[in-house]
């Protein structure tokens, strides 16, 4: 009988420090939580993606993985002469889009596919030149001469192919709510750095349906988002009260922006002239769709999209001005992926306490 009530106190006075031990491991996560934050914000490292790739190269050089020193982008001569021209991997309007080796290295060669398309291809380069960040894929080098874009290869391609990535074999661990957040949340970024770039405000405009827009980023290896495809970045500038039309065609579907659609119903035949333009705010609109996608069906997606329901249904205001920026969007998902993995890290420690008992 005593060793029965000696267990049971030895029980008792377990669950009391337990019960003692777990607000106080919540209020230390906390405050370790806020200052990491804070530490961070500081550094700028929650405003960009997370690239262990990334360099400090200066703005026309650029550094592949295992190189030591940056070089200056490749020139016409150069690559005509040390790249080789492997296969064809893409075909767009704009351009052929062709796998390549060059000094040890895959790369990706993408030529002008048709001439009456020249301007958008060109475009595209200067985005490439202005915006090289770690929001965007590296250029390598090109040639104006023969229309050419030499960019950095990454074998899982477009961010359509996320699902495919991370049911694969092997790739289990990372088939998680945090991964696919993780990737929303540098889409994200990636827009709030187009809305603010060194080039003036950009809309995404190649963006009139799901799989078009993920079409315009990469997934790379290790598992961040990348902007590829800038060939349609037209600029909106407000000090000249300019606004943009993403082409010259009608857009349908629930997927583009209300006012990005037609506003005259079927009564008057679609006109360019009379199509009013409109901003960035089309990008927001389209936000939550990417995201959801994004998310899968994984544990605790669900989860994600119920802390993100207000959010993502203010980026559905069919009035633009009443849409948050794409500030709003990244600050409201950082402080979601915080506090979720907080509370993921707090039930861990919780549970593995309690088996202890």
């Amino acid at each position: 009988m005593q060793v029965t009530t000696s267990g049971n106190q030895g029980s008792s006075i377990r669950q009391r420090v337990t019960l003692t031990l777990v607000p106080l491991i919540a209020v230390i996560l906390t405050v370790t939580t806020i200052f990491r934050n804070e530490l961070l914000d500081a550094l700028g490292w929650l405003k960009r993606p997370v690239d262990s790739k990334s360099d400090s190269c200066p703005s026309g050089y650029f550094r592949l993985e295992g190189m030591k020193d940056c070089m200056p982008w490749l020139s016409c001569e150069m690559i005509r002469s040390e790249v080789v021209v492997i296969e064809p991997i893409g075909q767009g309007a704009v351009k052929q889009v062709f796998l390549g080796h060059w000094n040890g290295n895959r790369v990706v060669l993408s030529r002008l596919a048709a001439s009456k398309f020249s301007d958008d291809f060109f475009h595209g380069l200067e985005m490439l030149k202005g915006l090289q960040s770690p929001h965007v894929v590296k250029l390598l080098g090109f040639c104006e001469e023969d229309p050419t874009i030499l960019t950095e290869y990454h074998p899982f391609g477009s961010l359509a192919n996320v699902d495919s990535v991370l049911e694969q074999e092997g790739q289990g661990d990372f088939n998680t709510w945090e991964v696919r957040f993780q990737l929303a949340l540098e889409y994200a970024r990636f827009l709030r750095y187009l809305h603010n770039s060194p080039l003036g405000p950009r809309v995404m405009c190649d963006s009139n349906d799901l799989i078009k827009t993920l079409s315009q980023y990469l997934l790379t290896t290790d598992l961040h988002v990348l902007a590829n495809d800038l060939d349609a970045l037209p600029l909106v500038n407000r000090s000249a009260r300019v606004l943009v039309k993403c082409g010259h065609r009608q857009l349908q579907g629930d997927f583009v922006a209300p006012e990005q659609l037609w506003p005259f119903g079927n009564t008057v035949p679609f006109s360019d002239q009379l199509m009013p333009p409109y901003d960035e705010k089309t990008d927001i609109w389209k936000v939550p769709d990417v995201t959801d996608f994004l998310l899968g069906q994984v544990e605790g997606s669900d989860v994600v999209r119920l802390h993100l329901f207000q959010l993502h249904r203010d980026c559905k205001r069919h009035k633009p001005q009443l849409r948050p920026s794409m500030l709003t969007v990244v600050q409201t998902y950082t402080a979601v992926y915080n506090s979720l993995t907080q509370e993921s890290e707090l039930f861990g420690i919780r549970t593995e306490m309690l088996h202890e008992l």
